[in-house]
């Protein structure tokens, strides 16, 4: 049976709303680990911050009825999570990865924890811009004039701390500690204090990513529902070569491979399942490894000090 042009359209428009929708997680994790690695921290429990701000935001939503207090809730949480990192790593200097990795299984598991009683609760639903005669056009209506307050967060996110980063002395401060720490110090700068903050803005971020999993994506809790977002958040990094408008492009890109391999399925196309429930991790991997092999990007834009430990000669 022959597709109307109309039929078509709603079609297209489905699929860019939803990959805008699975983006916008990946861009608010992955937006707060590229500040977190620009200051020369490596926190691989994003996975673990993700979780616990998707389980106290829904868990302040579901409890107040204000989904603003979720929001609210999920990125003090992710905060928290985060400072934990910060207080092991930074201050008592323990192994980076081997603290992230721990974070990550902690916040799994207190997340399940927490929201064992919340299972099956129905979440609160977060209403979408609506600005008349602009939301109501083709395709781009919905699309640009139609999304959920957090997509315009997480692109004005992104712009925010581009030029937060290139553009003023706290993002040139950043950067200085993420590529020679002993040098910023020598200066006079805290590098301790620079980087823990750093470390909680990708843990408020995280929260972040978590709370729209939870409030919006699918507005319930059920356990482990970030799957794996924080991980492929962590190679999107890698992949945008740490800069925030690179991430913006990565984010939409990975978003679109986990959408499309949905629709292959509800079209009906002989790929196994299982393969394309694959797909996005075997992207972030094949991504992971083409970039890799590109020496000359990743040492012009890779912090220099990235995952060592600093301890102030004096």
């Amino acid at each position: 049976m022959q597709q109307r042009p109309g039929d078509v359209m709603t079609m297209l428009e489905g699929i860019l709303l939803t990959i805008v929708t699975a983006a916008t997680p990946l861009l608010f994790a992955a937006i707060g680990e590229l500040v977190a690695e620009r200051s020369g921290v490596l926190n691989l429990g994003v996975e673990g911050m993700m979780a616990v701000g998707a389980v106290c935001g829904f868990a302040a939503a579901s409890t107040t009825g204000q989904p603003i207090l979720g929001v609210l809730a999920a990125i003090i949480a992710g905060m928290l999570a985060a400072s934990l990192f910060g207080i092991v790593a930074l201050f008592f200097v323990a192994n980076q990865n081997a603290t992230g990795v721990a974070l990550t299984l902690f916040g799994l598991g207190l997340s399940g924890l927490i929201g064992d009683s919340f299972v099956g609760t129905p979440g609160i639903p977060i209403p979408k811009v609506n600005i008349p005669v602009l939301s109501d056009l083709p395709v781009v209506g919905r699309l640009i004039f139609g999304e959920d307050p957090f997509v315009y967060l997480a692109v004005a996110l992104a712009l925010a701390t581009w030029w937060f980063l290139f553009k003023t002395r706290g993002g040139l401060i950043i950067r200085a500690v993420g590529d020679n720490a002993h040098s910023a110090h020598a200066l006079g700068f805290s590098v301790l204090k620079t980087r823990f903050l750093a470390v909680l803005f990708g843990g408020a971020c995280a929260g972040l990513g978590g709370a729209y999993l939870s409030l919006v994506y699918t507005p319930q809790w059920t356990q482990a529902m970030t799957a794996g977002r924080g991980w492929i958040a962590l190679a999107l990094v890698v992949f945008a070569s740490w800069l925030p408008g690179r991430l913006v492009v990565g984010a939409v890109l990975f978003g679109a491979v986990s959408i499309l391999q949905l629709h292959a399925q509800a079209i009906g196309i002989g790929i196994p399942s299982q393969f394309l429930s694959m797909l996005p991790y075997i992207v972030t991997v094949v991504a992971l490894v083409v970039i890799s092999r590109n020496r000359a990007l990743l040492s012009v834009n890779t912090p220099a000090c990235l995952g060592r430990p600093f301890v102030a000669d004096s």
